[in-house]
């Protein structure tokens, strides 16, 4: 009861606290002002994790008060065993924050909401404000992961997927494999957090239902382990990326044109090259060639074509040819405040599989109601032009132009005058002009999100196959 407060015993209810949910106990004092040490001790403070509604997490203190010094100690000391027991809850981070994500914002975000929380629980930090493109992968490459227990990004998607990718070429690195060729990664050794900083968020937004640097960061302080599959994008002669999702055609070629308008703010200029995009819509003529899953086929419950894919041979590749407006290869729902359900909403974090998502060439007004879709919690694949697939593996090979228009195209679709072709990988800019093989793999890496008991009923939200 609060110290000196008769009548509060009266008024004394019952509550109790799971001790899972609390990161952090301190003794409390009474200080005068300025008054750094000592000070009269009234008891001790625990600090817990409450869950608020859609996903949010927050941070509250509860007051025990107590004026013996050996009873308050004792309390503090069992209190502190009991945290210290609990596995996967990090002690020393290695912490990269962007300070150019979104609004410029991101620096604030970390100082202002995230850091106090680590200190509250008494995690080290080493931090890195990053300088330009690549900084977070070249410390990266030369870091001794063995003395961090985890690596916190703070930064948008294109942030948080230099430092997967740079935390995952570490492992191999480390593990001896040649990093031009790497058919079966090694895992990455810690875990990766992921505080949203960025405009869209996506993995942020996958991983905990919300986008919330406090949520994000008390799923990191808590240590909720979540693993998750990700992909390798190569080329025949090299690695490219350690990634989660990609996207080639319309998404690549928007991210491309928003990238020679970095002069505007990231809003307006991602607005522009979306209009500017969809005005100039042409479809990338490819050949598309994928290993489909191998399920068991009562497990199947989509339809009758993509049902027939699961009855080949073990390592019978399918191809296709055409005209294309977008392809999606991706590795997780991608949920993000524009498609709630998610950008892929029939493959899940860890389930090894990847989504295949080909629109074929159609009308200007049937592509938007195919993009309109996503922002609703309508079917955006009910399209004749739209076709998915699960699949484990996809070869995307682009087919250059010949011709008087190959010059048009060239400029329209973003391509280089060497014929190089974009790719959006995880919201950063690639360009590529050979085949690009892309591979999963299986829980290569785990992040702090979610409990994995958790992750169903998350996902049933976006669940549309």
């Amino acid at each position: 009861t609060p110290t000196g407060d008769s009548s509060a015993a009266l008024q004394a209810q019952e509550e109790i606290i799971e001790m899972k949910d609390v990161f952090s106990v301190k003794l409390k004092r009474r200080r005068f002002a300025g008054q750094k040490k000592g000070g009269t001790l009234l008891g001790i403070t625990i600090f817990k994790c409450l869950n608020k509604e859609e996903n949010k997490l927050t941070d509250c203190a509860i007051h025990l008060n107590n004026l013996s010094e050996d009873h308050c100690h004792s309390w503090f000391k069992h209190l502190k065993e009991i945290l210290n027991g609990f596995q996967n809850r990090p002690k020393s981070l290695k912490v990269f924050v962007n300070p150019s994500s979104h609004k410029r914002e991101a620096t604030h975000v970390y100082y202002e909401q995230v850091a106090p929380l680590f200190k509250l629980a008494d995690i080290k930090t080493d931090v890195t404000v990053t300088e330009y493109e690549g900084h977070a992968l070249a410390v990266l490459k030369e870091c001794e992961l063995q003395t961090f227990d985890g690596v916190v990004c703070v930064g948008g998607d294109g942030s948080v997927s230099e430092v997967a990718h740079g935390l995952l070429l570490k492992a191999q690195i480390d593990a001896g494999k040649d990093t031009d060729y790497i058919p079966a990664p090694v895992k990455a050794p810690i875990p990766l957090g992921v505080i949203p900083a960025g405009t869209t968020n996506i993995l942020a937004h996958t991983l905990y239902g919300i986008q919330h640097a406090v949520t994000a960061a008390l799923h990191i302080v808590l240590g909720h382990i979540q693993p998750v599959d990700v992909c390798t994008f190569s080329t025949p002669s090299k690695l490219l990326r350690f990634g989660f999702s990609a996207m080639f055609g319309f998404g690549a070629r928007t991210l491309a044109l928003a990238e020679k308008h970095r002069w505007m703010p990231s809003n307006q200029r991602k607005d522009f090259a979306f209009v500017k995009t969809l005005a100039d819509l042409k479809p990338e003529e490819c050949e598309l060639s994928f290993l489909p899953l191998q399920i068991p086929q009562e497990d199947s419950q989509e339809n009758d074509r993509i049902t027939l894919l699961y009855l080949g041979s073990k390592d019978q590749w399918h191809k296709i040819q055409g005209h294309f407006l977008n392809v999606s290869i991706m590795a997780i729902p991608c949920l993000c405040s524009m498609a709630p359900r998610g950008l892929a909403p029939n493959t899940r974090l860890n389930n090894g599989s990847m989504a295949l998502i080909v629109v074929q060439n159609t009308s200007r007004t049937e592509f938007i109601k195919h993009l309109k879709r996503y922002t609703s919690v309508k079917n955006q694949f009910n399209f004749p032009f739209v076709e998915t697939y699960t699949v484990q593996e996809v070869k995307v090979q682009p087919r250059l132009k010949n011709g008087p228009d190959a010059k048009e195209n060239t400029y329209l679709n973003g391509a280089s005058a060497e014929g190089n072709y974009p790719w959006n990988i995880d919201g950063d800019l690639m360009k590529e002009a050979s085949e690009v093989h892309v591979r999963l793999h299986p829980q290569l890496i785990s992040l702090y999100g979610v409990n994995t008991d958790d992750l169903e009923s998350l996902q049933a939200t976006c669940n549309c196959i």
